[in-house]
């Protein structure tokens, strides 16, 4: 079972993640640029359990989520592309189970429910598109996210 979801907050599939486990009352947290710095500013405060690394490159972050957990889980829309492709690059350089899903695969959920059920990974990072690249990511990997981990809580 998921005892905590981390993610760097930023737009998209990162708060996607955050949102479906405070829904869910999962512990979330994860690492965050300095400053908070998000594609729309100064991230919210409801992500207050992330830590800031001391540099505002979004890269830092994305390596040390990936380090920092036991598996990293791409929900993706369309081609991989910057951070999102960083940071599958990052899981295969560390060695740590990935899975990358497309938000249109009919199978997504069962795909996800499978692969979380091989790796039991107790700190699970989260990672993804912005919105502001894919709009309407961000709920739809909510729904995707809660529809997942709510059968695994039951």
């Amino acid at each position: 079972m998921i005892k905590k979801i981390v993610s760097g907050a930023q737009t998209g599939v990162d708060r996607a993640g955050l949102d479906a486990a405070m829904e869910l009352g999962i512990a979330t947290g994860g690492w965050c640029p300095a400053g908070r710095r998000a594609s729309d500013g100064v991230m919210p405060e409801r992500y207050n359990t992330l830590k800031e690394t001391k540099a505002r490159s979004y890269s830092v972050r994305t390596g040390w989520n990936v380090r920092d957990s036991d598996a990293t889980l791409i929900i993706n829309a369309g081609e991989l592309e910057g951070g999102t492709e960083l940071t599958v690059k990052y899981a295969e350089g560390q060695g740590k189970p990935h899975l990358v899903v497309q938000l249109e695969d009919d199978q997504a959920v069962e795909r996800v429910r499978e692969w979380l059920l091989d790796v039991h990974p107790a700190v699970l990072n989260v990672a993804g598109p912005r919105e502001e690249k894919r709009p309407g990511v961000q709920e739809q990997a909510t729904e995707l996210l809660v529809s997942v981990l709510r059968e695994g809580m039951e």
